[in-house]
């Protein structure tokens, strides 16, 4: 039953025998069948994966993690995992599509090859954006390093908004955590991951970069893309990352602060309850004594706070976040 948890045959025995008790590896080898070898390769294999752990004393003796704690775990990283590979999938499918049609192809992907190049469309992508850049930071850096991106202050300056996934290995890159500062207080929206699976860059929905090598040495080279199927696939990778990551502020200090999502007020709790079970925006006014402009006022804040782009999604960050 484990096993779509990643666990063996012979891990998940082990474990089940020692939710009932504390055992050395003898008693287990002994109540399973099975040698003593092949039982501690899976004590190892558990206490690895958070769920099993050692008991001091001789002999050595193990206890099972509580399974809502262990297993939970590891259902909810299958489950993100499971998203990740559906957003890759619906990008592949859209690939292959383009690929097999014999229209137009060119004027939608470019293939930028070597240094200069990608840099410059690196650039050029953001200049060209007159709403909002997204993008996925992580490391190494190959044709951009840290500091080297003029492009983001001068839009910034012209009011283009910036959401940035930076992954969490990338902030102990030397200088990269300063800058990163700065951003934030110039208005970037920065949020943090464990992981990414692309380095990506957006403008407007309209165009998007897509490093194909991402290691340092070689010739770098990236693909360029126009509005497409493909591109909108990105762009939902992106909203699915930018919900589940987390925001970096400012502190009271003035210094760096991952955080969770801020509190809602009660009134939000209540608009979005209310909106959830159905009513329409006028009803929910009444209901609340609210002005019908204030409440969709009050929408597009939570929206923002949210960083979602749609009611929809609103309700889905709602449910997942518990502010309903």
């Amino acid at each position: 039953m484990l096993e779509a948890l990643g666990l063996t045959a012979g891990e998940e025995a082990v474990y089940r025998f020692l939710i009932d008790g504390p055992r050395d590896a003898t008693e287990l080898a002994e109540a399973l069948d099975r040698s003593r070898p092949s039982v501690e390769e899976d004590l190892v294999a558990l206490i690895g994966r958070g769920l099993v752990s050692r008991v001091a004393g001789t002999p050595v003796r193990h206890v099972a993690a509580p399974p809502s704690v262990a297993l939970g775990g590891l259902l909810t990283a299958r489950r993100e995992e499971l998203r990740t590979a559906e957003l890759a999938l619906v990008a592949l499918a859209e690939q292959h599509r383009m690929a097999a049609t014999d229209r137009a192809a060119g004027d939608l992907i470019e293939v930028v090859t070597g240094m200069e190049a990608v840099r410059q469309r690196f650039l050029q992508i953001q200049w060209a954006a007159g709403r909002q850049v997204r993008s996925f930071s992580t490391a190494p850096f190959v044709a951009v390093p840290p500091g080297d991106n003029t492009a983001e202050d001068q839009a910034v300056e012209r009011g283009v908004e910036y959401l940035v996934v930076l992954e969490r290995e990338v902030l102990a890159t030397p200088g990269v955590a300063a800058m990163t500062l700065d951003s934030v207080r110039r208005g970037v929206r920065v949020r943090v991951v464990d992981k990414l699976p692309i380095k990506l860059i957006m403008a407007d929905g309209e165009l998007a970069l897509v490093p194909l090598t991402t290691e340092p040495g070689g010739e770098p080279a990236a693909v360029l893309l126009h509005r497409s199927g493909l591109l909108s696939a990105l762009e939902a990778l992106f909203d699915a990352v930018w919900q589940r990551a987390y925001p970096l502020r400012l502190d009271a200090s003035g210094a760096l602060d991952e955080q969770p999502e801020p509190a809602i007020t009660e009134l939000d709790r209540k608009i979005l309850g209310l909106l959830l079970s159905g009513l329409t925006d006028e009803a929910v006014a009444g209901q609340l004594d609210l002005s019908l402009r204030t409440l969709q006022r009050r929408l597009r804040a939570l929206m923002d706070l949210a960083g979602v782009r749609t009611r929809v999604q609103l309700g889905w960050h709602a449910a997942r976040h518990g502010w309903a």
